[in-house]
């Protein structure tokens, strides 16, 4: 049996100029944990060229969604910025990941920390109503350059909070702060700034994190997950994974593409 399932790309949307998002049709077959990653990628020179991608929709969802970024010499990005309804993908049967539910000690408050397309897990766990049955409170935290890149924003801020099942989950429980570092913004400044000033606690009314009530998913640039995972640490804070849960959790399968 084949490593790779091929689907057929329903619908691409350009963010930006550097960032897009498609969706794909979803092999009955296909199951994955909200959080989780796949390979997915084109036969090049008649061979698969695969790269990790988290999968941004939801594994009730019928359709599989993925965000990523443009690289202009991108071995795969180059290629995946040009397709079109009615393409052919490839996507990995064998899903896989660190940030999951199961990885994390039961808390209050759970604290999706992205910077670019590291947003692409959360989205999926957002949409998931165990991520509500375990945690009083959710809080997504978006790191972009600028506000354009702050893709997803109708459905974090309208769409999840009027969804006819979601919404009495969400409403009230899901807090989402975009923040961006080039230009003027309402939030302004690098996650672990805000979170090493304390303005993003006080600007959101919340006590800063603590190992009794706060846990934390963490992907996005290697700047960022490292620095935080220090920040985390020098806390007291300790890393989960799927041996033993933890306070926070690291993606570590994001790269340039």
């Amino acid at each position: 049996m084949s490593a790779f399932n091929t689907e057929r790309i329903i619908s691409v949307h350009h963010w930006t100029d550097t960032l897009f998002s498609f969706t794909a049709t979803r092999d009955p077959g296909f199951r994955f944990v909200n959080g989780q990653f796949t390979m997915i990628g084109l036969p090049v020179d008649g061979k698969p060229l695969m790269r990790a991608y988290s999968v941004a929709s939801a594994n009730h969802e019928d359709q599989l969604e993925f965000f990523s970024i443009k690289v202009a010499n991108g071995p795969l990005t180059s290629r995946l910025q040009h397709l079109k309804p009615g393409d052919d993908i490839l996507v990995g049967r064998k899903p896989t990941g660190t940030l999951l539910l199961q990885n994390l000690l039961p808390g209050k408050t759970l604290w999706l920390l992205a910077t670019g397309t590291g947003l692409a897990p959360f989205l999926s766990l957002i949409k998931d109503p165990d991520t509500y049955e375990r945690f009083e409170r959710v809080v997504l935290v978006h790191g972009c350059r600028t506000s354009a890149e702050l893709a997803y924003r109708g459905l974090i801020e309208h769409e999840l909070h009027e969804h006819e099942f979601l919404g009495e989950l969400v409403r009230g429980r899901l807090m989402y702060y975009p923040t961006v570092t080039r230009e003027r913004f309402r939030n302004e400044g690098r996650i672990t700034e805000l979170m090493q000033s304390g303005k993003i606690y006080s600007d959101l009314g919340l006590p800063a994190i603590s190992t009794e009530n706060d846990r934390l998913m963490l992907c996005g640039s290697p700047d960022m997950l490292r620095d935080i995972k220090a920040m985390l640490e020098a806390q007291g804070l300790e890393e989960g994974n799927m041996q033993h849960a933890g306070h926070f959790v690291v993606e570590r399968a994001f790269a340039e593409r």
